[in-house]
Formats: structure tokens, sequence, C-alpha cells
């Protein structure tokens, strides 16, 4: 039976969410959607940055620790009592803790895991039971890697974590497709940010890796905010459980 609803028309006025929103990749989607007539709320956990984030997107402050249950609840709650259920979410918040296999430190393992996969399911799952509840579709995009679709030295437990965003897309796309609400990951290659610095500062692993690329450079910011943006667009709406790579042909190898 074809679940019933009003039927999601693209970012035009949609309530959009991006988790991690205060800089690089995330902050450009958060401004890119404001632009695209959005009303988006950028989230950080720390408090400054949610203020400026706040400021420059003209909607509430909204302060989200990806990793705690609580604080989820209550900012979807928020956001949706006062601007309406988010229709367009997009999990970006991450981080990578660069080691050796053989030298990963269980702390570190767990840090990795809790942000870039358990964070975007307790997202995910807040926003997705709000629109059921309301039989509203939408739209969720996480910002995958590369690193889910192949092997990178010196990360393996960003590679697990980004591998099961993967197969958490796919089960979501399957699930809630009859609700009318698509899943997809975009999976980019090294983008020049905040988080890849200290590794592409090295001249021996920024060599290494750029071979792999046949486009011969790394993404850019924008490479990304155009893939998620199609991605929530009403032209992808047929488009779900897929993963997107922004990797100028890295995985074709």
């Amino acid at each position: 039976m074809t679940y019933q609803v009003d039927p999601y028309r693209g970012l035009n006025g949609a309530v959009a969410l991006v988790a991690g929103a205060s800089r690089g990749i995330g902050r450009g989607i958060a401004l890119e959607l404001a632009e695209r007539g959005a009303r988006v709320v950028g989230t950080s956990r720390d408090g400054d940055q949610a203020h400026e984030l706040a400021r420059l997107l003209g909607t509430p402050l909204c302060v989200l620790d990806v990793t705690d249950p609580m604080s989820v609840q209550q900012a979807i709650g928020t956001i949706t009592e006062t601007l309406g259920p988010v229709r367009a979410l997009v999990n970006n918040a991450g981080v990578n803790v660069p080691a050796p296999f053989l030298d990963v430190a269980v702390k570190d393992w767990d840090r990795i895991l809790t942000t870039n996969a358990r964070g975007p399911f307790l997202t995910s799952q807040a926003v997705a039971r709000t629109l059921h509840a309301h039989r509203l579709g939408g739209a969720i995009v996480f910002v995958g890697s590369q690193a889910g679709l192949v092997g990178i030295e010196e990360r393996a437990a960003y590679c697990a974590s980004k591998a099961a965003l993967l197969g958490l897309t796919r089960v979501m796309a399957i699930e809630l497709a009859a609700f009318d609400i698509t899943a997809n990951c975009v999976a980019p290659t090294f983008v020049e940010t905040e988080l890849t610095r200290s590794t592409l500062a090295r001249p021996d692993m920024r060599d290494r890796f750029l071979s792999r690329v046949p486009a011969q450079r790394f993404a850019r910011v924008e490479d990304v905010v155009g893939a998620v943006s199609f991605l929530l667009s009403e032209q992808s709406r047929m488009i779900t459980g897929q993963a997107l790579a922004v990797d100028g042909g890295w995985t074709t190898w």
C-alpha cells in the first residue's frame, strides 16, 4: 500500500538540518541550502560557533552533540516546534585520528565510531520518526567518504565508520521508502579542509594519495556541496540507497 503523504518538493521553504556545520564542508552545505531557499539550522557542539551559524543563517540557535541521544531528541523537538519538521537532513559531523592499524588506541576507535556512525544513526532516526509521525516525506544525506568504499592506510577506524554509514544508508532506504523518505550517501575523496590538513601537509602522503586520483586533484568543498544539494532536491526523488562517489575517479581503480 502506498504511503499517502504531502509530497516533499525539494529545498525551497523546507526546514533543513546540517549536523556539523561550523566549518569546512558542513558550513558550505548550510550556506548553499540557505541560498536555495531552505530554512537551514546548522548545528555545532561549540556554543560560540552555533551562535555564529544562527546569525549567518537567520535561524534559531541549535547546539547539538550528535553522540548524545538526549541532545539529539531535544534539538529535533525544538526545531520541530519552532520551524516545523526537518524535511532535509545532512549528517556531516565527523572526526578522524589517523594512525597505523597496530597503533590504533581503543579510545580513538570508540570516539571515531561514536561520532561518525552512532551520531548519524541517532539524528537520522529522530528525524525519520518525526516525519513519520507527521506523515511527511523527506530526504536524508550522509556525508561519508571514499574510505567507506576502499581501504586507506592509517585509517582503520575511519574506514570502518564510513563503511557503516553505507550499510545504514541501504537499510534506511529499504525501510523508509514506503514513507516517502530517501536516504543516500555522498562519498568524497580528500577535501582540503581542517580535518585533512595534517595529512595533506605531509608531502609523501599528499603525493601518494594524489597519484590515485585520475582527475589529478583533491575535491573542493563546492564539489561535495553540489552532490549533497542534488540528493536533497526534487530531481533526485527516485534515487535512494546509493553512494555517490565524489572522488575524481579514485574508486574506479
